[in-house]
């Protein structure tokens, strides 16, 4: 049987994801791995969710946890999340939130309920690969969205209509993106915003690191400033994509998506389809453990990756040979590094596992045509000081054998 020829089409667009490949290597002890930008499991606070869960599987409670629940999530949670958006200059309630199975599923309901085939989505270049996947399921074209540049709405709009399709949404993660660690200030934000008011589409906004500033003053979400503008989130053409993965623990798969009520009414009908609601128990964990310390955590979270970072840069000023220049991020979990223009990445990851044991995720991921060859992600969110000093020690001489 030739399965191929009754697979949809759009599982020619389907890849593997690199990073995912690529975190098989920490399952080898001599490896120091930047590559994943994954929590260090040793600040997760599993005695809080050991209690939580406890409580929640009591006999009084365990009807609830363990029973099919309504989609949009359980209510509790999403009160809480709702006061949680309330400081960040949002005012909504319940109605205007939809926990997700991870903010990754977001981005896939998202695209599905966005994209028809040659659709075009604006997207950073480079820009975060789980978005990329997520999106490209649905065949759409992508292109450069560029905040800074002189390009026209006329221009994104005559481009996608010569692609077979029109432009859907502009894609953005704000705050310390992944890859590149930058953040996007505010004349930027507002110039998305000013775009897709005059193409007329969504703005979709990855706030997965907005917890973890270390330094700088908070900017608006890009919703907030659309709020202030319209003066309702009903009202509201962007949609804001948060998180638990970077704050509480990844495993939970626990995410939301904040939009004007009748988005997230859309968006329930396809949970509905789909897996019919986030599981009741991690969502009942998760409230429970938010509300009891969140703030106190992530104040704890950004002391420690705050400490981290600054090692990982001091570490590439000691090391890095020259040529090669580097992000220097006020939050988040990653650093992008820029390699002579004539270095592969992909290249030098291959000698670089071999020879000095020490990985990284390439450039070219990031990119939605492949470019970027000559660039590379690290993260530092899970080496310590000491595995950080070597591991860069290690790629510089890598890139200096290369």
């Amino acid at each position: 049987m030739d399965w191929h020829d009754i697979f949809a089409t759009r599982m020619d667009r389907m890849k593997a994801s690199e990073i995912r490949e690529l975190l098989k290597l920490l399952e080898q002890p001599d490896i120091i791995s930047f590559a994943g930008g994954i929590p260090d499991p040793a600040l997760f606070p599993a005695q809080a969710f050991r209690d939580a869960m406890s409580d929640a599987l009591s006999p009084e409670r365990q009807a609830t946890a363990l029973q099919y629940s309504v989609s949009e999530g359980y209510a509790p949670l999403r009160d809480w999340i709702a006061g949680q958006m309330a400081k960040i200059g949002v005012p909504c309630d319940r109605d205007n939130i939809l926990i997700t199975s991870g903010s990754q599923q977001a981005l896939d309901y998202l695209g599905k309920l966005m994209l028809s085939p040659n659709d075009t989505a604006l997207v950073g270049w480079p820009t975060y690969l789980g978005a990329l996947g997520a999106f490209n399921a649905y065949e759409p074209n992508f292109d450069r969205l560029d905040p800074g540049s002189n390009r026209t709405a006329e221009d994104y709009a005559q481009t996608a209509k010569a692609n077979g399709g029109r432009v859907k949404f502009a894609y953005a993660s704000v705050d310390f993106a992944n890859p590149t660690g930058r953040t996007l200030d505010r004349t930027a934000r507002e110039n998305i915003l000013d775009l897709a008011d005059r193409l007329d589409i969504a703005v979709i906004e990855d706030a997965a690191y907005q917890a973890l500033r270390y330094d700088g003053d908070p900017i608006p979400p890009m919703l907030a400033l659309e709020i202030a503008r319209k003066g309702s989130i009903e009202d509201c053409r962007t949609l804001y994509c948060g998180s638990f993965s970077k704050t509480l623990a990844p495993g939970l798969r626990l995410g939301w998506v904040c939009a004007a009520q009748d988005v997230i009414g859309r968006l329930v009908l396809m949970k509905q389809a789909s897996d019919l609601h986030t599981a009741t128990l991690n969502q009942i964990a998760v409230a429970e453990v938010a509300a009891q310390g969140f703030d106190a955590h992530t104040a704890n979270l950004r002391e420690v990756y705050a400490a981290r970072r600054d090692a990982m840069l001091a570490a590439l000023e000691t090391y890095m040979p020259e040529g090669v220049t580097w992000t220097k991020p006020e939050g988040g979990m990653f650093i992008w590094l820029t390699l002579p223009r004539d270095m592969d990445g992909a290249t030098l990851l291959e000698q670089a596992v071999k020879h000095q044991r020490v990985a990284f995720v390439p450039g070219q991921a990031f990119f939605a045509d492949r470019s970027g060859a000559n660039a590379l992600r690290l993260s530092f969110s899970l080496a310590d000081d000491a595995q950080i000093a070597e591991g860069i020690k290690r790629l510089g001489a890598a890139i200096r054998a290369v």
